[in-house]
Parts: structure tokens; C-alpha cells; sequence
């Protein structure tokens, strides 16, 4: 996990907190949404991660692969 997923998280988390504490509903609703809109955008940003290392795996494997083929033929 990078550092800005875990910044995102951190904000989630200050988010959630703010609502728990908040007294006022509207404030408490925006503190929710914006709780929401920061785990939407870690889980989005770990997803593209997860992808950009298997890619990175696969071709590194294909590379390999290649390179065994060359020096067999």
C-alpha cells in the first residue's frame, strides 16, 4: 500500500471521527460522504496497484520466458 492510500485512509478515518463527534446532522452527513469519497478513492488506487504489479509480473515472466526460448534456440 502506498503512501497515499494510507493517506486516504488516514483522512476516512479523521472523517468518520468528525461524524461520530459532530452533534449537527448536515455536518455529520458531509463528514460521512467525505469518509466515503476517501475509501472510495484507496480502494480505487489499491485495485490499480494490485493490476500495475501483476502486469509488472506477467511481463517480467514473459521476459523470462523469452529469454529462455533465445538461449535454447
Amino acid at each position: 500500500m502506498s503512501n497515499t492510500s494510507d493517506f486516504y485512509l488516514t483522512q476516512a478515518e479523521k472523517c468518520a471521527a468528525d461524524a461520530a463527534a459532530s452533534d449537527l446532522s448536515q455536518v455529520r452527513d458531509r463528514n460521512l460522504r467525505a469518509e466515503q469519497a476517501w475509501r472510495t478513492m484507496a480502494e480505487r488506487l489499491i485495485q490499480t496497484e494490485a493490476t500495475r504489479a501483476r502486469q509488472a509480473a506477467a511481463a517480467a515472466a514473459r521476459a523470462d520466458a523469452n529469454r529462455v526460448e533465445a538461449d535454447a534456440g
